[in-house]
């Protein structure tokens, strides 16, 4: 029997390519399961959504899919549930909020894969030039912008609200403003009042008084962001733990602390997961999961986080992790997993309202621009999608 997996590629480089880490696991399975073959294809983030979407839409879905969103083939009974496959101890030991988050009306769909939370870096040197130490609210913040400013540093907050990950940056902001995309229902909630003073917030104390750099917040893509950091251009911004290699390549001393709030550390900040689902169609469920329960035990979870700096979406893997001299760098990023929210992917809106955001969330904080009219707008796509989704 041969199970097939399509997978997204969390490499740079050919060295580090996923093929290489999916080749390991499969090559050790399929030597204790000789029944067995696993084909896997990898395939860049830029294509591997559309890849198992198109496979799916031609009526040949893979057994397993690694990619970025699971909800709308939980919504169209494309997949079996979690319950199906995995074995107990399996289950139980996924990270609560990245369980939950893996839900569709209780039943869990989405099995996390990858993990990672955010911090706000700054560049100790640009910080000790300007007579400075790393804030805790909002109000110290901009302060630190403003001494980072003075001794022309190029951007001393640099916001990235670009379309290649805007809504990201958007649900840090609105997190340590005691808001976020949805309520504590779930519904969704973008244009609460909270939100609408966090946005105002920046147009005004930040953009506007020229703390962000020269490039508008809605053009600066994250990517480029990441890439100023490293160049020693940034003063401080929000990041992954990616972005510690970056830095410490190009020689970078950083410091990381949890995100400011309005009068101290944000309570929550973002986590981000990407999703392992399997489909139906083949009817391979009790293989799938057996092979499942391989990939998720603890050493292949800690071997994938450690070769990309991502945080293990298990509570073995973690502990481990946790207590582990060299892994030590991770520890800020693993401490703020518990405390972190992840974007409402359960919803098969989501794609939608993150689309948009990522197209209009830049218009509030320019000059003259309105948020409550922006952060309006995003909620009346939210609306929409909500409705069509229902209607579907």
């Amino acid at each position: 029997m041969t199970l097939k997996l399509v997978a997204a590629d969390y490499g740079d480089s050919a060295a580090n390519s996923s093929e290489k880490y999916w080749a390991e696991v499969v090559k050790e399975y399929e030597a204790e399961h000789p029944g067995v073959r696993i084909d896997v294809d990898v395939y860049s983030w830029n294509d591997v959504d559309r890849e198992v979407k198109e496979m799916v839409d031609a009526g040949n879905a893979p057994d397993m899919a690694q990619i970025g969103a699971y909800a709308d083939y939980a919504a169209d009974d494309l997949l079996y549930p979690a319950d199906d496959l995995l074995s107990i101890s399996a289950q139980a030991d996924f990270a609560a909020q990245l369980a939950d988050a893996g839900r569709v009306n209780g039943v869990q769909y989405g099995m996390p894969f990858a993990a990672s939370t955010r911090l706000l870096f700054y560049n100790k040197e640009l910080f000790d030039e300007a007579g400075i130490s790393a804030p805790s609210t909002w109000e110290e913040l901009a302060a630190d912008a403003a001494a980072l400013k003075a001794i022309g540093v190029k951007y001393p907050y640099a916001l990235p609200l670009g379309a290649e990950e805007a809504q990201a940056e958007t649900m840090q902001w609105l997190l340590s403003g005691g808001g976020g995309y949805t309520d504590e229902t779930g519904a969704y909630s973008v244009d609460s009042p909270e939100n609408v003073e966090t946005f105002t917030w920046l147009r005004d104390e930040l953009v506007g008084e020229g703390l962000t750099g020269p490039v508008a917040p809605g053009k600066l893509n994250r990517a480029d962001a990441f890439a100023a950091f490293a160049a020693g251009d940034v003063g401080m911004l929000n990041g992954h733990p990616s972005l510690m290699t970056m830095a410490a390549k190009k020689g970078v001393k950083f410091g990381m602390v949890p995100m400011p709030g309005v009068n101290g550390p944000t309570k929550a900040t973002m986590g981000v997961a990407d999703w392992m689902m399997a489909f139906k169609q083949n009817g391979h469920g009790r293989e799938v999961g057996e092979f499942l329960d391989f990939v998720y035990s603890e050493r292949n979870v800690l071997a994938f986080s450690r070769e990309y700096d991502l945080l293990p979406v298990t509570n073995s893997a973690s502990q481990t992790m946790g207590g582990a001299e060299a892994d030590q760098d991770l520890r800020p990023f693993l401490e703020e997993l518990p405390l972190s929210e992840l974007y409402p992917v359960g919803k098969t809106s989501w794609a939608a309202v993150s689309a948009d955001v990522k197209k209009r969330i830049g218009g509030a904080v320019r000059s003259g621009g309105s948020p409550a009219a922006v952060l309006g707008e995003i909620a009346g796509t939210a609306v929409a999608a909500e409705g069509a989704a229902a209607g579907s």
